[in-house]
């Protein structure tokens, strides 16, 4: 039988079109509901830093999507990570499967593999921004910047950290973001350092700078992070960002005066706080979220896009095994993603303090346990960790 005859609440508005949001539209299509994707920035993003998948969770669903073998034909391919000194001496080396994962991808090609595999049969709307939601007995009105009002049934908040559903459905971001004290850039710069299929990084207490080759070593991204309380600061203010990143980063040593020269004329300049979203439900009425919105677990978890992805996988099944019965589906979606996310945000609390070390005594208690790691009997045991944690989830088969 077409289960396509029996849903109901078919119309669905997903606001953000980066990986959370492209991911559950391909599932919704798939599974019957015809979903339209509200981004607000005039086109794809094509920058980005690089993002894993590891774990049989996460490639499983790379797999049921029909993506995974383009997803590592655009992989990175990253070799080992060495922190340097001042002079660009190695001092330690990371191995590549802590920082990579079974596959990473830069987030930019990812987001374009998405949207591809979805473009045909579903409808895209950028350059636009939700700006009310009214819910009703029987579905949605909503209000946009730019286009004529328009009714749906349900509405996903994918729009990230700083979610605009999340703060138009359940009140303001203060109540659920959670900064863990560091701040980040990352841009596309030229890889002057010759770097192949690796990076460097360079740390000084309370900051850090690292470079990594990119898309074949035609290019390489530039990363900086530095511990701060929160920050004001308006996040469309590009200029406003680059200016208080070199304000940070003014006298570090090692490639920075090169890299913050470079950021001048960056075009995919990305600025944020390294920060966490805790949420006690993430459904109201009609309106749910989905990935960073609901549960950033911050980029140093290395799980945020592979936990968006599943969980783009399991709210669109709960969907459509409940018929497009919102209610159930959302209670089961949440049953089912509820711990396995608060796993993922536990993997990145604590990274700040030895990734970004506060003084120079934990800088050298770390650069010293680097060194060391290759040789110790545990050295596998991290990236091992991360990956239990990546696949701490039993996928339903809704197909």
């Amino acid at each position: 039988m077409d289960t396509t005859e029996r849903l109901t609440n078919t119309n669905i508005l997903i606001s953000g079109a980066s990986v959370a949001g492209p991911a559950l539209a391909y599932w919704l299509r798939r599974h019957g509901f015809t979903p339209t994707v509200v981004e607000r920035a005039p086109a794809l993003r094509d920058g980005g830093y690089a993002v894993d998948f590891r774990g049989e969770a996460h490639l499983t669903v790379l797999e049921r999507m029909g993506i995974l073998d383009e997803v590592k034909r655009a992989a990175t391919n990253m070799g080992a990570m060495s922190y340097v000194n001042e002079d660009g001496k190695q001092i330690a080396s990371m191995p590549a499967d802590l920082f990579s994962g079974d596959v990473e991808i830069l987030r930019g090609d990812l987001a374009r593999i998405l949207y591809d595999a979805t473009r045909d049969e579903v409808e895209y709307i950028f350059d636009d921004s939700i700006t009310s939601i009214s819910e009703t007995a029987d579905g949605v009105d909503v209000t946009f910047e730019r286009g004529a009002p328009r009714r749906f049934d349900l509405v996903v908040g994918a729009d990230g950290l700083h979610s605009n559903v999340r703060a138009l459905a359940f009140g303001p971001e203060s109540r659920f973001v959670k900064d863990l004290g560091l701040h980040c850039a990352i841009f596309t710069t030229a890889n002057h350092l010759g770097l192949d299929h690796t990076g460097q990084a360079y740390s000084t207490p309370g900051k850090l700078v690292a470079m990594y080759s990119a898309r074949k070593n035609t290019e390489a991204k530039a990363m900086f992070y530095f511990g701060s309380p929160s920050l004001a600061y308006d996040r469309r203010d590009v200029a406003q960002q680059k200016k208080i990143l070199a304000e940070a980063f003014a006298g570090v040593g090692w490639e920075t005066p090169r890299l913050l020269r470079d950021m001048r004329d960056a075009s995919d300049f990305y600025f944020d706080s390294v920060s966490q979203v805790h949420m006690d439900r993430w459904s109201t009425g009609r309106v749910v979220l989905l990935g960073d919105a609901a549960y950033c677990a911050s980029p140093l978890s290395g799980m945020g896009t592979g936990l968006a992805m599943v969980a783009a996988y399991v709210l669109a099944g709960e969907l459509a095994e409940a018929g497009g019965d919102h209610r159930t589906a959302f209670a089961r979606y949440e049953e089912a993603m509820r711990d396995y996310a608060r796993g993922c945000q536990k993997q990145g609390e604590g990274v700040s303090k030895w990734m970004v070390p506060e003084n120079r005594f934990i800088a050298w208690f770390m650069n010293t346990n680097f060194r060391l790691l290759p040789y110790v009997p545990w050295k596998g045991l991290i990236a091992k960790g991360v990956r239990k944690t990546a696949s701490a989830i039993t996928l339903k088969n809704y197909t």
